[in-house]
């Protein structure tokens, strides 16, 4: 049974602009970062690796962090005032 298009955390991927990242990361880590590009590729259809997505995770990780985004806003009054 292939997966739901709704089973991915991360969602197709938004154009964005390309950056070069250099990541240092467990062996183990990297092969489950190619399972979910792999999983990725196969519910949406776009091909793409994990280097490409590992922003986009970093991205849905913080946006979904409360304190730190409690922080994140507390810190922006701080400088606007």
């Amino acid at each position: 049974m292939s997966p739901s298009p709704k089973k991915l955390r991360l969602g197709p991927l938004p154009d964005t602009q390309s950056v070069k990242l250099t990541f240092v990361c467990p062996a183990r880590l990297k092969a489950d970062l190619d399972r979910y590009a792999a999983l990725h590729a196969q519910t949406y259809g776009d091909v793409v690796d994990a280097v490409t997505l590992i922003p986009l995770m970093l991205e849905a990780f913080m946006t979904g962090d409360r304190g730190f985004r409690r922080r994140r806003a507390a810190y922006g009054s701080q400088r606007d005032g």
